[in-house]
């Protein structure tokens, strides 16, 4: 049976039951309403026979029943009762419907009426079973002398019931309709809005759901019409560094700005943005159901390492043209001290090898001993060889000084500060680097002497995806500045620029000794 069947038939089921329910109610407080009807007809009527002068007078004549009988008869016509019995304190009968039990004693007990009290009751009598009230009649001096009894046939009574039961129920059968037509569109809305899928299949959708969101690589946002967060899954969570709560949250707060804007503009192509010091690409597409948009879905990839990798690979790239040109240079060099030795010029070879100097070594110079932190080393001397070979003269001041802290964050700062300042100033152009550190943290100083920075462009250039340089070039990305920022945050510190003594400008980047939490991804342009 198919879900929709089921739910019809349980909310028929529910209707119908609750119909029987309330027509069972209304019937019996219809039935109530008709015996209180009567029951307050015949006390008034028991009243006004016990309490009549010419009835309680009779008591005395030779015949009472002459006298009673014809009102009691007159009586029970004029108020529509089954019957009025008036009788002695003994029970014995001075009226009664058929004249042929007049002197006899009730076939009902009488003594609760008797006793002084009124009697309200079912009974069965020579008429049948009569629903009937009965109430002592006083004589002038308050001494009970007999018995007022009236009463209704109770196939009377439900008689009454069954005029009204007909309209009470075409209401009921109405009802029951209305509850079916009702079961109905509930039945068949429920069934479409979970798109006419059964039970089985929406649990297998769930899982495979579950299944896909946990399971994929790639975060997965997916935002309502309202702008809030409708599901984050696992990956998406980790790149946003998001709280398990994100579900139902306003879309800015969970993924920031940027990526806000990506969402309410919904284009079709890619883009690489910054969040945290993770640089992710990021799409951002609609969700429509029938054709309906419903929300946006943004789907995040992560290209941390890939952007680590690429920033490797041109450095690994620079150094080994700079070793080319160097071997190249070194070969020049041996072809000219072979010719003058073929040549038997022994003074101007001599000559020749004192002004070539040694020229073939990476590093020129040494670097200043006080940098002990093998990374930082390693990345100045990769520097200073890609300096060199770009006609960048990289001063590294000797009396620097920085330890290994447990992270590369001292890389990523650098690193990207001293590509930005050799892709600004071009060749011919100097570079300064100054490290130094002490109880507070680690601070680097780098300056040019390239054309500087605008007053305009020095807040500008902290945010991603701004760059001063020309967007056409390689790795003009503007993202360099933007991941030095978010670092010295983290690292409670602060990144500050100014126009440098030397015309271009001055980067200092202050990192706290207490990394709060660490997340190295190398450097960017």
């Amino acid at each position: 049976m198919s879900l929709r069947t089921q739910l019809f038939f349980l909310q028929l089921f529910i209707v119908l039951i609750v119909v029987l329910v309330a027509g069972s109610v209304a019937i019996r407080l219809q039935e109530q309403q008709i015996r209180d009807a009567y029951q307050a007809r015949m006390v008034g009527v028991a009243q006004s026979v016990a309490e009549l002068p010419a009835i309680v007078d009779a008591f005395d004549d030779s015949d009472p029943s002459a006298t009673i009988q014809p009102i009691a008869e007159l009586i029970s016509e004029a108020a529509n009762v089954t019957y009025v019995v008036v009788t002695d304190d003994t029970g014995v009968r001075y009226s009664h419907p058929n004249p042929a039990m007049i002197g006899r004693v009730t076939s009902t007990d009488p003594s609760i009426a008797l006793s002084g009290a009124t009697y309200v009751g079912t009974q069965t009598g020579t008429l049948g079973e009569t629903w009937r009230v009965k109430l002592p009649i006083y004589d002038e001096s308050g001494v009970i002398i007999g018995m007022a009894s009236v009463g209704i046939l109770e196939q009377t009574l439900r008689a009454d019931l069954y005029k009204v039961l007909p309209e009470l129920v075409i209401w009921l059968v109405g009802a029951a309709l209305v509850g079916t037509a009702g079961a109905t569109m509930i039945s068949r809305m429920v069934w479409r809005r979970i798109h006419r899928l059964e039970p089985e299949e929406i649990a297998s959708l769930l899982e495979t759901r579950e299944a896909m969101l946990h399971g994929i690589g790639e975060g997965l946002v997916a935002v309502d019409a309202a702008g809030s967060v409708a599901l984050v899954n696992d990956e998406a969570r980790r790149l946003l560094g998001a709280d398990d709560d994100s579900v139902g949250r306003p879309a800015t707060d969970v993924v920031g700005a940027e990526l806000a804007r990506m969402l309410a503009e919904s284009g079709e192509s890619d883009e690489t943005v910054l969040v945290g010091e993770r640089v992710l690409l990021a799409r951002s597409n609609d969700a429509a159901v029938d054709g309906r948009l419903v929300g946006r879905v943004l789907i995040l990839r992560d290209r941390t390492e890939l952007h680590q990798l690429l920033q490797d690979l041109d450095g690994a790239r620079d150094v080994t043209q700079a070793l080319r040109a160097q071997a190249h240079e070194f070969a020049n060099k041996m072809h000219v001290i072979s010719g003058l030795i073929e040549l038997g010029r022994t003074e101007q070879v001599v000559d020749f090898i004192t002004r070539a100097g040694h020229g073939g070594s990476v590093l020129s110079r040494a670097l200043s001993p006080g940098i002990t932190d093998p990374d930082v080393a390693s990345l100045l001397m990769a520097k200073s060889t890609i300096a060199a070979e770009k006609g960048i003269n990289l001063v590294i001041d000797e009396n620097s000084t920085l330890a290994p802290d447990g992270t590369t964050d001292p890389v990523t700062v650098l690193g990207n500060l001293i590509d930005n300042a050799m892709e600004a100033i071009g060749a011919d152009g100097t570079i300064h680097v100054r490290l130094s550190e002490d109880r507070t943290g680690a601070t680097i100083v780098v300056s040019d002497d390239g054309p500087g920075i605008k007053e305009k462009d020095r807040v500008r250039i902290f945010e991603a995806g701004q760059s001063t340089r020309d967007a056409s070039r390689p790795g003009a990305r503007g993202f360099g500045l933007a991941l030095v920022q978010r670092v010295a945050v983290r690292r409670t510190g602060f990144v500050t620029s100014k126009p440098s003594q030397h015309g271009g400008a001055t980067f200092t980047v202050l990192l706290a000794a207490v990394p709060s939490s660490p997340n190295p991804i190398g450097t960017a342009s």
